[in-house]
């Protein structure tokens, strides 16, 4: 008895779950950074002007983001981007709490 030949596709590998991680960390740090650009810029100039301002840096900072990953949420993003916009935000905060009234 002979089965026939059957050609079934293969699966893709997948990244991991290491890889979704980064990525969620990824979209959280992204938004609460231009969220916490749009406040300091608030902060240093007092008025809605200076929010104004904040949301067009994060803007230009997501275009640089994506520029330099080739999409925004990239699925193989590396560890040290993400520590790197850890600290960045971490900086961001330390200056809205030290312009703080």
């Amino acid at each position: 008895m002979t089965f026939p030949a059957t050609s079934q596709p293969g699966r893709a590998a997948k990244a991991g779950g290491g890889s979704d991680v980064k990525t969620f960390a990824t979209a959280v740090l992204l938004t609460f950074g231009a969220g916490l650009l749009a406040m300091v810029g608030w902060a240093l100039l007092g008025s809605g002007f200076g929010a104004f301002l904040g949301i067009v840096a994060a803007g230009f900072g997501i275009y640089w983001w994506r520029s330099l990953h080739g999409t925004v949420f990239a699925p193989d993003l590396p560890t040290r981007s993400v520590i790197i916009l850890l600290v960045v935000n971490v900086v961001l905060a330390a200056i809205l709490l030290l312009t703080a009234t």
